[in-house]
């Protein structure tokens, strides 16, 4: 049988380092994918452009934490793909939580200090969700991205994402006590596990069980 291929995707501020713990079977080879410096006001579907030359294989599966998934999403309109795979994210503008939807006509989140994104307590809490502190120590090591200029664009990007079809080779898991994208604003299809926002660490034995099951399936 012949590889399928995985890109993973981390999340907002995130490194791959948060795929430390997956380990799929053959056929499967999982490839790690790092965030790349965003140009000045760059459009979410250029920079998804650009992160396809980072794609080496054909007919990849591509998989997404949190707002990496939503760029994995933008990425499969330039490639095509296998399946596509969200984690703790969203399939469309309508599944943002409502602060965030509030952002999007008050642009708010333009106005945040810069000294507050870079605090650590907050960029844990918005890259991880409630109920993370207590192990704030093991979680730093996963957040590699702090650059203010990637993260204002990024929030910036997410707020505005502008998508509202779902893609129909897509599977979305997501954590049942997720803070950062609450499992209830969400539409079908999804696959609800235990867990929250970091469900990708926090239940990895879960996706290295199951996830090649439910893509031998597709």
């Amino acid at each position: 049988m012949s590889s399928i291929h995985i890109y993973c995707m981390p999340g907002m501020a995130a490194s791959p380092k948060i795929f430390e713990f997956l380990n799929f079977p053959k056929p499967f080879k999982i490839h790690l994918l790092s965030w790349i410096p965003p140009y000045k006001n760059e459009p979410i579907k250029k920079y998804a452009k650009r992160m396809c030359k980072c794609i080496l294989h054909e007919k990849p599966v591509l998989l997404g934490v949190s707002f990496g998934g939503v760029l994995v999403q933008e990425m499969a309109k330039y490639i095509s793909v296998r399946n596509i795979i969200i984690i703790s994210s969203i399939k469309n503008k309508m599944e943002l939580p409502l602060p965030m939807k509030m952002a999007q006509k008050t642009n708010l989140h333009k106005l945040l200090p810069i000294q507050w994104i870079k605090n650590i307590d907050n960029l844990v809490l918005f890259a991880f969700g409630k109920g993370i502190k207590r192990r704030l120590e093991l979680y730093q090591r996963y957040l590699s991205e702090r650059d203010p200029d990637y993260l204002y664009w990024a929030i910036n990007s997410l707020v505005h994402w502008d998508q509202i079809q779902i893609p129909a080779n897509i599977l979305h898991i997501h954590g049942a006590s997720d803070t950062v994208f609450p499992i209830k604003n969400l539409s079908k299809p999804i696959i609800k596990i235990k867990g929250g926002h970091a469900a990708i660490i926090t239940q990895a034995s879960w996706f290295n069980t199951e996830l090649p099951k439910l893509l031998a399936k597709k």
